[in-house]
């Protein structure tokens, strides 16, 4: 699975797209990467690989070193969209 199929399935099971994490993680002052990923399963039901997929990108941002090239984990470029699945479609 891509970094963004990771996003996009967060959105999936919680309704809310990447950029809401964002800006309540902002609002609530959570900034440690620990905090995050409790809050995200706590408060959200995410698995750890998913709420540690958020919270990598509110800790570090959009950008990211695209490593796979090929298959399915690969990710057409180094930057995530955080707007929500229908802002592609």
């Amino acid at each position: 699975m891509s970094f963004q199929a990771y996003l996009d399935s967060v959105e999936a099971k919680t309704g809310k797209t990447p950029q809401w994490f964002v800006d309540t993680a902002a609002a609530r002052e959570l900034s440690t990467h620990r905090d995050i990923v409790d809050w995200l399963t706590t408060e959200h039901g995410l698995g750890a690989g998913h709420a540690r997929a958020v919270a990598h990108v509110i800790v570090n941002g959009t950008e990211f070193e695209v490593r796979h090239t090929s298959g399915t984990h690969r990710d057409a470029s180094g930057t995530l969209r955080l707007d929500g699945v229908a802002a592609r479609t």
